[in-house]
């Protein structure tokens, strides 16, 4: 099932009408047509009292291209990158716990975005590449235009000392290498998106 997020709310995708009807809560709609579509995300954007959307339909790739036609589409790549003590390290970024992460450069393919991309956020040198882990998808508006980004992100390993250096012009003002389960402070402050990361690679 895909799933895209609008800041801490979720819009979900799924075949199965009956099933998501009785076990989950929220707005349901059955996919008639684009127009429609496209209707219903500026409506679901605007009605905040409503945390979770889900959009029907047996052909849920079919669909789910129709919904990425209602945005511009911006790719990035970003990393949960590991030390030699087993801790992830999570930046401060604009007030909000964050991984380190980036949109993709014109040529650029997603894991080669991804290790640029964390290496000029943290400033931490030879950063080893061990997997890739997952893909998310969440909106913004900018310049009045509505944005889907989707990131996909890899795990890293940095073995070196060095403490990074953080790139104060992305809004980065600090940052910590955590332990998995001690994660309270980032799920008090980060996004539904970054949570749903960390759960992945069981760091929550």
């Amino acid at each position: 099932m895909y799933k895209v997020f609008f800041n801490d709310r979720t819009v979900f995708f799924g075949d199965d009408f009956s099933k998501a009807f009785l076990k989950h809560k929220g707005l349901f709609y059955k996919y008639n047509n684009y127009i429609e579509l496209d209707e219903l995300v500026g409506l679901f954007a605007s009605l905040t009292q409503i945390n979770n959307l889900y959009i029907l339909h047996d052909n849920i790739l079919m669909v789910f291209e129709e919904f990425k036609a209602c945005f511009k589409v911006i790719e990035a790549g970003g990393g949960i990158v590991l030390n030699e003590r087993g801790e992830f390290l999570v930046i401060y970024r604009n007030g909000t716990w964050d991984l380190p992460k980036g949109k993709l450069e014109k040529g650029e393919d997603f894991q080669t975005a991804a290790l640029r991309e964390v290496a000029e956020e943290t400033g931490l040198p030879e950063l080893q590449m061990i997997e890739p882990l997952t893909s998310t998808y969440h909106t913004y508006h900018l310049k009045g235009k509505r944005i889907l980004k989707r990131t996909k992100w890899f795990v890293m390993q940095y073995n070196g000392s060095a403490e990074p250096v953080l790139q104060a012009e992305e809004g980065i003002s600090d940052y910590r290498w955590a332990s998995p389960g001690m994660t309270g402070f980032i799920r008090e402050n980060t996004y539904a998106s970054i949570l749903d990361v960390l759960y992945m690679r069981n760091l929550l």
